[in-house]
């Protein structure tokens, strides 16, 4: 069941399912404002980060529950090449471009093309030249809620001039409730034993990695707070996991979920395992990317009022962005972010919520 409601220029959709689960959307950046999901006892909770104003969500710092591009998460120095040329783009990090930048597609607004049955679809076509990016692209999501607690997202493109494209949902979680506090107890594992290098500024060097014997070693499960210095620090980052995980042909393809199929740019496989710290909820992520970036929150202080009076500080979510590999249009040897006209951009994001 879908309830629609119009607030200004954004328009908000919450999906109930047969149990009471429901997911409400945003036509703001395409976002998840709130996942209402039970736990092993039937108790039902937010449990993903959002703003009491839904206004709030336009040029916020965290994007929270959005979908950033043309390019989610960072390119070194704004700049890129395709066939020899090169394009600049809008700095908004430093010297690089992150989400897009200042103007991403986190910050716009998406028309709603289709809202029925347990399915809200959204488009947004983005113009030659904007943020520096090459061609028109026209993007479209869709959010389907089932009665299992399953998110499938489903994110294709297409463009009419060849260009760099990467887009994911950057959700916040919290299983324990979404203004429960730090998510750090949590325990989680990845389906990916080596990971991308980065420098300071989170900039790939070009290696790819293994994580034994680092505190990216998620293989078996742990909570985040075992790999953290005391200061928070982790590899290069001083606050907490911001970090790519390469996800790996060997460690299990899925079926794809009735009502899924058409082409793809990928095979669904297994991504990541999130459980809360009580183990009363777990969420299961499959993807057809061949990354996760995984963000503890360090950064989430000064975040706009919470819903429900919440105040969220750093840790109080952890963002699980399936996606290509940052800075991609700048390393060959990384899987191709680029898309040419006549090529279908196809991507599957699942979130299961499941209770032990």
């Amino acid at each position: 069941m879908i309830e629609r409601c119009d607030c200004g220029e954004i328009t908000l959709f919450t999906i109930t399912n047969a149990r009471g689960g429901a997911v409400r959307l945003s036509t703001l950046g395409a976002g998840v404002l709130s996942a209402v999901v039970p736990d092993a006892d039937g108790n039902m909770s937010d449990v993903v980060l959002g703003y009491a104003d839904p206004r709030d969500y336009m040029a916020d710092g965290p994007c929270a529950g959005k979908i950033p591009g043309r390019f989610a998460n960072r390119i070194g120095r704004a700049r890129f090449s395709i066939d020899g040329r090169e394009y600049r783009l809008n700095r908004n990090d430093g010297e690089n471009s992150l989400h897009g930048g200042p103007s991403g597609f986190q910050n716009r607004i998406w028309r709603c093309v289709a809202a029925e049955g347990d399915s809200v679809e959204m488009e947004y076509v983005s113009a030659d030249g904007e943020e520096g990016y090459p061609g028109e692209l026209t993007a479209r999501v869709s959010y389907t809620w089932t009665d299992s607690c399953e998110l499938i997202i489903r994110i294709s493109a297409v463009t009419d001039r060849p260009t760099a494209v990467n887009l994911t949902n950057h959700a916040y979680f919290n299983h324990a409730g979404h203004g429960s506090g730090s998510v750090l107890d949590h325990r989680l594992r990845v389906f990916g034993d080596r990971f991308v290098v980065t420098d300071a500024a989170f900039i790939p060097t070009g290696e790819i990695a293994p994580v034994a014997g680092t505190a990216l070693d998620f293989t078996a499960s742990r909570s985040f707070r075992d790999g953290m210095k005391p200061d928070g620090s982790v590899l290069l980052s001083p606050k907490g996991y911001n970090h790519c995980w390469v996800l790996e042909d060997g460690n299990g393809y899925v079926p794809l979920p009735a009502g899924t199929e058409g082409p793809l740019s990928g095979r669904l496989r297994m991504a990541a395992r999130l459980t809360a710290p009580d183990g009363s909820r777990t969420l299961e992520v499959a993807t057809t990317y061949p990354g996760i970036q995984i963000y503890t929150g360090g950064w989430l202080d000064g975040a706009p009022a919470g819903k429900e009076g919440a105040v969220y500080g750093d840790y109080s979510g952890v963002a699980l962005e399936c996606q290509q590999f940052p800075d991609a249009p700048n390393h060959p040897s990384f899987p191709s972010a680029l898309l040419r006209p006549g090529q279908l951009y196809s991507h599957l994001i699942i979130f299961r919520f499941t209770v032990d």
